[in-house]
């Protein structure tokens, strides 16, 4: 299997980046140069410099501008919430699923496990209004953490919808949160798997008791965008859009770049899941 957020040189392509053009005819460093770093991406920029392999040829695919807004997320947060459920975890229909933290990522990881047909699809989120998406998407139980005084009530409450009373065969982390990744872990039945997508703190450590963990047959994996390659990954989420598999309209909102604040501030408070800017 391809799985090019997994290569050798992820970090440094990635994160650290290359020099893709210098502004100085002699190179003397008189101007600056200019680095593709972040997956390519150049926030708030006119043009960006990417990779040929980073980009994906849309051309009969996408009707017009408005669907291109609302596609515009898909090579990033949606593919790599479906991506872990579809790629990394080939959930099943007996798969019981708990999903940590519904932002965008998470909300399309749900999604996802509907499009498979999973059996129990756990939504854990501290925001009620996404709590309600997520049960709209095809979550089939919500555990809200907002009022938790201790984090073993979200084990319980996890644990009390699965079958046997076991937990879930799959769970994936959004948050990146070490105490939230801690007690998902600990509701994850045995055999089954928490995958980490979410980004921890850089300094953040999982302490696990050795013997219990081999005992139980549990996995621990991380995962990055979603094992996907997009040239072939970002089609297919918009075949499943036309087909009315992939709502990614319900996670979407376009906001005029004059109004970038806006879509920050819903962003920040929940009002909106995937703020688009539109230039």
């Amino acid at each position: 299997m391809e799985r090019p957020s997994h290569c050798t040189t992820f970090d440094r392509s990635n994160f650290i980046g290359t020099k893709c053009y210098s502004t100085s005819a002699d190179g003397n460093g008189s101007n600056p140069d200019i680095y593709g770093t972040f997956f390519g991406q150049s926030s708030f920029g006119k043009y960006t410099i990417a990779e040929q392999a980073s980009v994906v040829n849309v051309k009969g695919l996408v009707k017009n501008d408005e669907e291109m807004k609302l596609f515009a997320p898909l090579g990033c947060g949606i593919q790599t919430g479906s991506g872990t459920i579809l790629n990394v975890a080939d959930a099943q229909p007996h798969d019981s699923v708990a999903v940590l933290g519904l932002g965008g990522v998470g909300l399309s990881a749900i999604i996802a496990a509907k499009m498979r047909g999973c059996e129990i699809i756990v939504g854990i989120d501290r925001v009620q209004s996404r709590l309600d998406l997520a049960k709209e998407l095809g979550a089939t139980h919500t555990v809200n953490t907002a009022d938790f005084k201790d984090l073993s009530e979200m084990v319980n409450q996890v644990r009390a919808v699965t079958p046997d009373k076991l937990g879930t065969s799959i769970a994936v982390d959004t948050t990146g949160a070490p105490p939230l990744i801690v007690k998902a872990l600990e509701f994850t039945a045995p055999l089954g798997q928490l995958i980490q997508v979410g980004s921890a703190p850089l300094d953040g450590t999982l302490t696990v008791n050795i013997f219990e963990h081999m005992v139980l047959g549990k996995r621990y994996v991380g995962a990055i965008e979603g094992h996907a390659t997009p040239s072939k990954f970002v089609p297919q989420m918009i075949q499943w859009y036309r087909e009315g598999k992939f709502p990614v309209d319900k996670l979407v909102k376009t906001f005029p770049a004059e109004e970038f604040q806006t879509a920050i501030h819903e962003m920040h408070d929940a009002t909106t899941v995937k703020p688009v800017i539109v230039w």
